[in-house]
């Protein structure tokens, strides 16, 4: 007997390997997933524009990257002695004007370097909601606390939301004609929205997705949302806002994602790595400078050495040595003793 529905994602007709380089851009479950793939030693940039929602918002920001264009001078705002850009998120501040410039020009070169560089770019997509700065008449990343009357709140059309996006990648495929691109659409309830206008945002987000990938080869979708409203359909795997999903839910959806999106060596590797993590973090149960676990830390070490022929493990083989270099002078002290 079943008591919901599971099910497997495609498997991605481009996968990822060990040594693929990702960027991943969107909402807050596009850092969620890039902060998994750091965490299992893939090269990523995760999320470096801070969390961004509307499709709006992150077609600017990789177009000006990919254009080398600067931050609009009209769209800086001091609030309480800090500068903010409304095209970014709140967390990229700076104490002056001139030197957030500095700040978002410097970053905006590193994600277009990255993403001609890259190959895959995760795309999240979080909310259809925008917000306008009345002002400029422009949609903005981040309200940054300012006064509800400067802005006006709307659900964007889908056609302009899917024009943007269609644009943006054109943009793409000609500064990197060898990137692909992976669409999700983000599990994160918008309830301040209300549920209506949340369900209305997601479904005109997964419709632009499903044109997205039908239109161009080299761009799929990958079904976090669907993993979340449908398979796990439980508010047990939400945190106590009932908004994001709990440590179990991602944990879930990212298992899911390694099954469609990674290549079979880095399915080897991961398994692998999870085994290594598990031993890194292992402290002694009868004293760190038993011979038994000195004889652990010397495997781990052997381990992490042949690991470093592969990928890049040197701040966790200095963690060993510098832990089994504690050991032997206490042990050495003891003699002396």
């Amino acid at each position: 007997m079943q008591f919901h529905t599971e099910f497997t994602p495609e498997s991605l007709p481009y996968r990822i390997g060990l040594n693929s380089q990702i960027v991943t851009i969107g909402s807050c479950f596009a850092e969620v997933i890039g902060r998994r793939l750091a965490d299992h030693k893939l090269t990523v940039l995760n999320n470096p524009f801070g969390t961004i929602f509307n499709p709006v918002s992150i077609a600017r920001l990789l177009t000006m990257s990919l254009y080398g264009t600067a931050p609009d001078e009209s769209r800086y705002v001091e609030r309480d002695g800090v500068w903010f850009h409304y095209d970014f998120h709140s967390s990229l501040w700076a104490n002056s004007r001139d030197e957030l410039r500095v700040l978002l020009t410097n970053g905006l070169e590193r994600v277009g370097e990255a993403i001609r560089k890259a190959d895959f770019l995760l795309v999240t997509l979080g909310s259809a909601v925008v917000y306008r700065h009345i002002e400029t008449d422009k949609v903005v990343a981040n309200c940054h606390k300012m006064p509800g009357s400067l802005f006006e709140k709307y659900v964007y059309h889908i056609d302009h939301l899917q024009e943007d996006m269609m644009r943006l990648l054109k943009t793409l495929r000609r500064a990197n004609p060898n990137l692909k691109v992976l669409l999700t659409v983000s599990p994160v309830r918008h309830t301040r929205d209300t549920l209506s206008i949340n369900q209305v945002s997601k479904s005109i987000l997964r419709v632009i997705a499903h044109e997205c990938s039908v239109w161009n080869a080299w761009v799929h979708y990958f079904p976090a949302y669907e993993l979340m409203i449908d398979d796990l359909r439980d508010y047990r795997f939400y945190e106590a806002d009932l908004i994001h999903p709990n440590a179990q839910a991602q944990a879930y959806i990212f298992e899911k994602f390694v099954e469609s999106a990674f290549d079979d060596e880095l399915r080897g590797f991961v398994a692998e790595w999870e085994q290594i993590s598990r031993s890194l973090v292992h402290r002694p149960l009868y004293g760190a400078d038993s011979p038994a676990h000195r004889k652990f830390l010397t495997k781990l070490m052997k381990q992490l050495e042949t690991l470093s022929q592969r990928i890049d493990v040197s701040a966790e083989l200095a963690d060993v040595r510098s832990r089994l270099k504690w050991e032997r002078n206490q042990e050495q002290e003891e003699e002396l003793a």
